[in-house]
């Protein structure tokens, strides 16, 4: 981005602040007033006191769509891109034009979903690939670098849809969740025949580069927008595949209480490590609906936070022991995140006290001059003077959401006029008729809507098909709408949940899309060429939950347990 002066944040675009209720009556070891100051502890951080503010709201609205513009000669991460600009940009617009959510601006008139859209299509070039998986850079002026390298990560190309989603359903063009669906199924489609996904694949070949299947660094959030698109948009492809794939990491990811890294193929463990990353997934297991194997490992988790003050970005399960180099803490949410979904659902006052001790070390171990820091060391507290934007768009978001939920939530989230969904980044997207009910006007019963605005697909044209060593992708020249099919089948009215009518529960996801899932033998002429079985495991889960989780003990038995029956990568053959 570029700007005339100085650019306010966009975090003051995402968060409300309103009055709370001390009155309601707390657990003993957080009361009313503890919880509102630790609320309001939150509050005082620096770039937070503009929160709630309509006026400052409305004028930051005003500049940034006078000021902002992408036309700029600036290669960037398509990731963080989509999720920080373009999810913000969205979100901000549709709190700005509704006049639902209390924060409406007179004179507002779309400027910040133009600027989306503008952003949104300076984005399009980095999907020109043959498998439809995205490079992980694209200049904003000039599309695709030719020298840009064909290797990105599966969060990367599977972590668009959202935003992508949100833009198409409110400018009416689909191509913008044509491509990242198609990412999706790229990435899906080269899957292991254990269900698993590997760390990062050339998005030419579809081959994959690294074949360490987790939960945590370059994969975690493609598990988390599977689940999020089906709840937002009302895709059951999305709630097909998040099934299977959730299935398998259960199966040969989890160790109860901690997850592994395991080869995509053999299922070797490959890393006995907690990633700090992996920490989201306690909450997506909440949303899921998978309650007790999420609360016995946040309580893991948790463990480690409390023996250090902070995650590491890497803890050794094996030694029980900082990993080398992955030492620091650049206040992730993560774990906060978990903390605030599962106190949600389960308003276990043992959250707030979680809680608590977060903010305690956020204030008293990274508090710096100018804002928060870095933790270099969480075993010395070393400080490194850098802050993400993360850390006010997410960490204190959801430290602020789980101390408000427990004094009587008054906020746009828990009160508003809409559900929302989270965006990996932090940003709210609300399930509004425009986004979440697009088809709902003619989907009654199983009868399909055969409205060519409805049921648009997207093609490459055989030009640009060739797969040609070269990137030279430019602007979203080559994506040319396709002839729209109206043969799909009608089913039976039988609804499975309470978004999706119409859906046959007996049929396979191949079956009721129509998706084979091979390689195509000309991008995997050395590999063997194989449709993947369905998933036939059952994962069962203990219900003994850790009410005072011992750190020791815990990592102890995860140690005796593990070191002496399990194959790691140095046995397998590669």
């Amino acid at each position: 981005m570029e700007a005339a002066g100085r650019k306010p944040g966009l975090i003051f675009l995402l968060l409300f602040f309103h009055s709370l209720h001390p009155d309601l009556t707390l657990a003993d070891s957080v009361t009313p007033d503890e919880a509102k100051l630790l609320r309001d502890e939150i509050d005082s951080l620096d770039t937070l006191a503009l929160l709630g503010d309509r006026d400052r709201f409305a004028a930051s609205v005003e500049w940034i769509g006078k000021n902002i513009r992408f036309d700029i000669n600036k290669t960037v991460s398509l990731f963080e891109t989509t999720i920080r600009v373009l999810g913000g940009l969205l979100s901000a617009h549709l709190i700005a034009s509704d006049y639902a959510t209390g924060m409406r601006v007179p004179s507002y008139d779309n400027q910040l979903l133009n600027l989306a859209e503008d952003l949104g299509r300076r984005l399009l070039p980095a999907f020109d690939t043959p498998t439809g998986i995205p490079f992980g850079s694209v200049n904003l002026l000039h599309g695709v670098d030719k020298h840009e390298s064909k290797i990105t990560s599966t969060a990367g190309g599977g972590t668009l849809t959202l935003e992508f989603g949100v833009l198409s359903r409110l400018i009416n063009d689909p191509i913008f969740e044509q491509v990242t669906k198609n990412a999706v199924r790229g990435l899906w489609a080269r899957r292991s025949k254990l269900n698993l996904v590997g760390a990062h694949i050339n998005v030419f070949t579809g081959e994959w580069t690294q074949k360490d299947a987790g939960i945590g660094t370059s994969i975690d959030s493609f598990y988390e927008y599977l689940l999020k698109a089906y709840l937002l948009f009302g895709d059951e492809e999305y709630l097909y595949i998040f099934q299977e794939a959730y299935a398998a990491a259960m199966h040969y990811l989890y160790h109860d209480p901690w997850y592994v890294e395991v080869n995509m193929d053999s299922a070797a463990i490959v890393w006995p490590l907690f990633n700090s990353l992996q920490a989201f997934w306690p909450g997506l297991q909440v949303l899921a609906g998978d309650i007790d194997p999420a609360i016995r490992t946040h309580a893991a988790f948790l463990s480690v936070w409390r023996r250090y003050g902070f995650t590491p970005e890497g803890f050794n399960l094996a030694s029980l022991t900082v990993q080398h180099g992955q030492k620091s803490y650049p206040l992730r949410p993560e774990l906060i995140e978990s903390t605030y979904w599962l106190y949600k659902a389960t308003r276990d006052p043992r959250y707030l006290d979680a809680g608590r001790d977060m903010i305690a070390s956020l204030q008293y171990g990274t508090r710096c001059p100018c804002g928060y820091c870095h933790i270099s060391d969480v075993e010395h507290h070393n400080q490194d003077d850098h802050m993400e934007s993360f850390f006010l768009a997410e960490t204190v978001k959801y430290l602020w959401l789980l101390f408000d939920l427990a004094v009587g939530p008054d906020n746009l989230v828990e009160n508003g006029p809409y559900k929302y969904v989270f965006s990996t980044e932090g940003h709210l997207l609300p399930a509004t008729p425009q986004i979440s009910l697009v088809r709902e006007h003619c989907l009654y019963h199983g009868a399909y809507c055969r409205s060519e605005d409805l049921r648009q697909s997207y093609r490459v044209s055989e030009s640009d098909n060739d797969k040609q060593e070269s990137n030279n992708s430019r602007f979203h020249a080559g994506w040319t709408k396709a002839r729209y099919s109206s043969d799909l089948p009608t089913f039976d009215p039988t609804a499975i949940t309470g978004l999706i009518k119409g859906v046959c529960p007996g049929l396979t996801h191949g079956q009721k899309f129509g998706i084979s899932y091979v390689y195509p033998t000309e991008e995997h002429h050395a590999h063997e060429t194989a449709k993947p079985k369905e998933p036939t495991h059952e994962q069962s889960h203990s219900v003994v939950v850790l009410t005072e989780p011992n750190f020791d003990h815990a990592l102890t038995d995860y140690s005796n347990d593990h070191n002496d029956n399990q194959t790691y990568k140095s046995d397998v053959t590669s």
